[in-house]
């Protein structure tokens, strides 16, 4: 099992940056693929991003592409989000999470297996 643990949240102005970062314990960091998603109020969970093992690869949801950036630092089993240009918009809880299968990579809700508690941003105009 996978435990994930998200920081990192809080209260950024639009156009501001903020980075989350996530530490996951459990199973071996290197072997697991890691993302985002958040949660908006009366909205469902989306996707956010996606790290592979490696971290030779990433990928972003549209709304995002180009203003976050996903990494990991696997001698310290943390994944990180860089999220710059901040709209509005992007005001949601935002939850670390893993998938089980190594050859799955966590960019569906229903492909998730391990979720992180989830930190709170929020944009203000």
């Amino acid at each position: 099992q996978v435990q994930l643990q998200e920081s990192g949240g809080g209260l950024v102005q639009a156009g501001g940056s903020r980075r989350l970062s996530c530490v996951a314990s459990g199973r071996t960091f290197t072997n697991i693929h890691l993302g985002w998603f958040r949660q908006a109020p009366g909205e469902e969970r989306e996707f956010v991003s996606v790290i592979s093992k490696s971290g030779a690869l990433t990928d972003y949801a549209a709304s995002v592409k180009g203003r976050f950036a996903i990494s990991r630092d696997n001698a310290r089993n943390t994944v990180h989000l860089q999220m710059n240009d901040l709209k509005p918009e992007d005001t949601a809880v935002y939850y670390c999470a893993a998938t089980a299968d190594t050859l799955v990579v966590p960019r569906t809700v229903a492909g998730v297996a391990f979720w992180g508690r989830g930190t709170q941003v929020t944009v203000s105009s």
